[in-house]
């Protein structure tokens, strides 16, 4: 199966270990990765501020770039879901685009979804040993709905123990520009997620949306600098975790 890999900005300016990681799964399961040259962020961050209008030349640059492909895989829910359900309300009913974006966004998935929904995958072949908790981002779970996809993924890698964290399902405090304009706010959320990752005493916290584990792990760090913990817990993307091939907390 041939189809387009959507790996967001965030995976492709600081990241790109996950998105080969995710590659790397997705060609296992025999799948033929296409990277469009145009693909660039998908302007959320701008019409999320208010910036509907400098975010149009974006969208419609998304829109064109991902034309003509059976199917996309986008590896950020968040991504995902500003296409699938955000654009229309900018790009309006008619027209060109319109047309374009219908077309489009029926044939879009996120990367968890795609494996068990399309594929009717579960067991990847992957093999990691120790534990693992999950952070159940936003606009993965409660906007697109997709919850039991990357558990039970987790629960097909070899050697590997789920354990669920308390409130697996609340923000994380990142929000994308939130966390720039209410950083006190977004301190003390990510705070109360970091610690409810460590109640579990879990080898390893992942999560499906890059932006969140960012946000994540830039507060372990700071909690284990700051001498507040010492944990060695491994934050990590699902994709990361699918393409581990060994016994070992290494992933």
């Amino acid at each position: 199966m041939k189809i387009a890999f959507f790996p967001s900005c965030m995976v492709d300016m600081f990241y790109p270990e996950v998105g080969m990681a995710a590659v790397r799964v997705l060609e296992r399961l025999g799948c033929e990765i296409v990277l469009p040259d145009d693909q660039i962020c998908c302007g959320q961050p701008l019409f999320n501020s208010g910036f509907s209008k400098q975010a149009e030349p974006m969208m419609k640059k998304i829109i064109d770039a991902y034309q003509g492909f059976d199917t996309i895989v986008a590896l950020s829910g968040s991504c995902a879901y500003a296409i699938k359900e955000e654009y229309p309300h900018f790009i309006g009913g008619k027209g060109e685009y319109a047309e374009k974006l219908a077309a489009l966004s029926s044939r879009i998935y996120e990367f968890t979804e795609f494996i068990v929904d399309v594929l009717g995958v579960t067991d990847v072949g992957a093999h990691l040993d120790g534990t693992v908790t999950y952070h159940k981002s936003c606009h993965l779970t409660r906007l697109l709905g997709i919850e039991r996809q990357p558990l039970a993924l987790l629960e097909g890698v070899a050697g590997l123990t789920y354990v669920e964290m308390q409130a697996a399902d609340r923000c994380c405090g990142f929000g994308g520009t939130f966390s720039v304009k209410e950083p006190e706010i977004s301190e003390q959320i990510v705070r109360e997620k970091v610690l409810c990752a460590l109640e579990t005493g879990a080898d390893y916290l992942c999560g499906a949306d890059q932006a969140c584990l960012m946000n994540i792990k830039g507060r372990l760090d700071r909690m284990r600098a700051a001498g507040e913990t010492d944990s060695a817990m491994q934050v990590l993307h699902i994709a990361q975790i699918l393409d581990a091939r060994g016994a070992g907390k290494e992933a």
